[in-house]
C-alpha cells in the first residue's frame, strides 16, 4: 500500500527543503505541531523513501568548483552493441567521477547530458578531452558553458 501524504507531511518538507539542517523542535516551531508528531513523520517519509537523503548545498566558488559546463553527449550505438554495452553503461561511469554533479539519459538530439563542475576552464579542457571523452561508447560531445 503507498503512503498517503498530508498536508502536514508536504508542509514539513517545504521547510526540510529549505532549511535540512533544522532540528525536530525547530520544524515543530514552524508547522505548530507537537516535536514528537514531526519526528514520526519524518522517520516515516524516510522509511517511504519520500526523503531519499539529507545533503548540503555549497557555494561552489568558495570550494574551487566554480566552473560549471552542461556537456551534451552522443553515444556511438554501434559500437555499444559490439562490445556490449548500453547509454547506462556510460552514465553509470560518469556518476563515478567527482566532477560530474549529475548525469542522465535524456531524449532528442543527444543521449546524454552532464553536469560538469571544476575549477576553470584549464581543468575542464583536461577532464573533457582526457576523461569524459575517453569513455568506452562515447562518440562526441557538445558543451554549453554556464554564464550566470
Amino acid at each position: 500500500m503507498t503512503y498517503e501524504m498530508d498536508d502536514k507531511d508536504l508542509k514539513i518538507l517545504d521547510i526540510l527543503k529549505q532549511h535540512g539542517d533544522y532540528t525536530t523542535r525547530q520544524v515543530a516551531k514552524k508547522t505548530l505541531l507537537p516535536p514528537t508528531t514531526i519526528h514520526n513523520r519524518i522517520r516515516k517519509l524516510k522509511d517511504e523513501g519520500i526523503i531519499k537523503n539529507f545533503t548540503v548545498n555549497l557555494d561552489n566558488k568558495r570550494v574551487g568548483r566554480g566552473f560549471v559546463a552542461y556537456v551534451l553527449i552522443s553515444a556511438n550505438l554501434a559500437v555499444m552493441k559490439q562490445k556490449k554495452r548500453s547509454q547506462y553503461d556510460i552514465v553509470s561511469e560518469l556518476r563515478k567521477l567527482d566532477f560530474i554533479e549529475r548525469a542522465d539519459i535524456v531524449s532528442g538530439g543527444t543521449d546524454l547530458v552532464a553536469i560538469v563542475r571544476v575549477k576553470d576552464v584549464e581543468e575542464f579542457d583536461k577532464v573533457l578531452l582526457n576523461r569524459i571523452q575517453m569513455i568506452e561508447g562515447v562518440d562526441k560531445t557538445q558543451s554549453l558553458i554556464v554564464i550566470h
